[in-house]
């Protein structure tokens, strides 16, 4: 039984992360049909800043500040001078945002090479938690506590809010929106430069235990598994579930595409 309970905390650790990063991503694509190919490269700068900073001042705490609010800054340039000129041109973003994606990853390339680098954890995370058979690093905890934090804020941000109110109307009706006095492309730039700080944060969060190099990639429950069951057939148990999945339900798990 510990076993399990140890690699389904591994899985929704990394699971977790999935979600701090696809979060931003679903809020600028998802609500606000903005195709930005450079979010990936958010998280990385995330990891890569939040590495320096660390190595600066010691402080993974700070790290966790300073890297979001530098990568969220970036974005809201990004926004306001370059992806506000082409409001629903799908084309046009997509040949923009692939654009900085290779300019972002030489300069990361320049800057911080090619190496991995595994971003320290804080010393009063560093430990692991013990509780009988089980034993679970409390770093992974706390990844999986802030990604709940975190999920029940954006909530509560869209959906009970007044904010939130004014950007699902800005998303459905931005004309008329605007006729009530919203500044709705400032309104956007908001939004966007909230999902950049969500991805950087979870490029400073995953850091300790993902790491940070250049074409990172994150690994789910079912990965996790499969590593520990048969690390022989890891690589396959990535792409089995989506085989099957699209070979019994090629329209979706609901039928709905």
């Amino acid at each position: 039984m510990a076993f399990w309970i140890v690699q389904s905390l591994n899985g929704i650790s990394f699971g977790m992360l999935l979600f701090l990063l696809a979060a931003g991503l679903s809020l600028v694509f998802g609500l606000m049909r903005i195709v930005n190919l450079t979010h990936g490269s958010f998280y990385l700068l995330g990891a890569y800043i939040g590495l320096t900073v660390i190595e600066r001042t010691g402080s993974f705490l700070v790290a966790m500040v300073v890297a979001p609010l530098c990568v969220t800054l970036l974005a809201l340039l990004i926004h306001r001078f370059l992806l506000r000129r082409f409001h629903h041109m799908e084309l046009a973003q997509v040949l923009l945002t692939f654009g900085l994606l290779f300019i972002f990853a030489d300069l990361t390339l320049w800057k911080w090479g090619g190496s991995s680098y595994v971003l320290p954890k804080p010393a009063f995370l560093a430990t692991s938690l013990t509780i009988g058979r089980i034993v679970f690093p409390a770093y992974r905890l706390f990844v999986i506590a802030t990604g709940v934090v975190i999920a029940l804020l954006l909530w509560l941000v869209l959906e009970r809010t007044t904010l939130g109110s004014m950007v699902r109307a800005g998303v459905d009706d931005e004309e008329m929106v605007r006729g009530l006095g919203i500044n709705t492309p400032r309104l956007f730039t908001a939004v966007f430069a909230l999902g950049a700080f969500l991805a950087t944060l979870s490029g400073v969060i995953g850091g300790p235990f993902v790491g940070a190099y250049p074409g990172a990639d994150f690994e789910g429950l079912i990965d996790t598994f499969g590593r520990a069951l048969v690390p022989e057939l890891a690589m396959f148990t990535i792409f089995a579930p989506m085989a099957i999945i699209l070979a019994l339900r090629p329209r979706g798990l609901f039928g709905r595409i």
